[in-house]
């Protein structure tokens, strides 16, 4: 069995000056990460893929650096494009976020729709397993928004935010089993021993 680990990047530096998918993480995202990275359950990782976002990057060299794990850039983990609005401040942008999730079948405000990043998500995981080189677990590196939008699909649900992450500022990460696409555990916090 193929235990694929879904991980959300946890905090980064907002900075509105700086395009979103360019953000880092912050010295507590850092800090989160790093002990993520230690925990035993990982030794059986042998394929990382991160979105080539910069959180998602910092995420996957945090990995790197812990377990020696090399990793591939796939684009189609990213977050679901926004970039027709950039970034908004919130609470504006969580407001945003509601619509997102409430109308899966509409473009809000020019962001992709809902429906196309579940399906875009499923599918590169899915062709992440298949292009993976060794025969261990998998660790994949992306965000919350189509986390979660996986998340539902796995569990055989309309897609809703209320399988959202359980933790402000992100940094939680889920669990299935890869052939069967079995669902070990939702949520969880990265830090969490």
């Amino acid at each position: 069995m193929t235990t694929i680990y879904l991980v959300a990047h946890p905090e980064v530096v907002i900075d509105p000056t700086i395009p979103v998918p360019d953000w880092q993480l912050s010295e507590r995202g850092w800090s989160r990460i790093k002990s993520f990275c230690a925990r035993p359950e990982l030794s059986t990782v042998s394929d990382v893929f991160t979105s080539s976002e910069r959180k998602a990057t910092d995420c996957a060299e945090a990995l790197k650096a812990e377990r020696r794990l090399e990793f591939k850039i796939e684009a189609r983990l990213g977050e679901n494009d926004r970039s027709s609005t950039g970034y908004v401040e919130p609470p504006r942008f969580w407001e945003i976020v509601a619509r997102f999730f409430d109308s899966p079948h509409e473009s809000v405000l020019g962001w992709e729709r809902a429906i196309d990043a579940q399906t875009r998500i499923r599918e590169s995981v899915a062709d992440c397993v298949a292009s993976r080189e060794g025969e261990g677990d998998i660790c994949i590196f992306s965000h919350g928004g189509v986390g979660t939008l996986l998340l539902c699909d796995l569990m055989g649900e309309p897609i809703s935010r209320k399988r959202g992450q359980p933790i402000s500022g992100g940094g939680c990460y889920f669990a299935f089993e890869a052939e069967k696409r079995t669902l070990i555990h939702g949520w969880q916090d990265i830090a969490s021993s």
